[in-house]
């Protein structure tokens, strides 16, 4: 059997887009949505996969850092475009450190709007 977990949480901020022609270009900001998931066969002693607690706590951590910021001016971002597929990518490599030997990042999905999101996933 395989569980799933997952912590949806939100933050605001703004970029803009090096090397696109379009409107994206220019300074603009997003109400992001982040998703992380855990995937993992066997529960531990207490009957879990991993504890919420702890996923939020890391979670937090990320959202804290990007939050209202200009995300441009941040690590990674102020070499790799803060695109909603680059922002999954940062978060889903940020995320393994929550791992425990029975649960495993498997997806990020982050959403730029109510209907645009990227998804990185093993």
């Amino acid at each position: 059997m395989k569980y799933k977990l997952s912590v949806t949480k939100s933050f605001a901020s703004a970029h803009l887009l090096r090397k696109y022609k379009g409107r994206c270009e220019n300074l603009h900001g997003h109400n992001w949505k982040i998703r992380v998931v855990f995937v993992g066969t066997k529960l531990n002693v207490t009957g879990i996969l991993i504890d919420f607690t702890d996923i939020k706590k890391y979670l937090d951590e990320i959202v804290v850092y990007l939050d209202h910021k200009f995300l441009n001016e941040i690590a990674p971002f102020d070499k790799v475009n803060p695109t909603a597929e680059n922002i999954a990518s940062f978060v889903f490599e940020q995320m393994k450190t929550v791992e425990t030997k029975n649960a495993k990042i498997c997806e990020v999905e982050v959403w730029e709007s109510e209907s645009s999101s990227a998804t990185v996933s093993v």
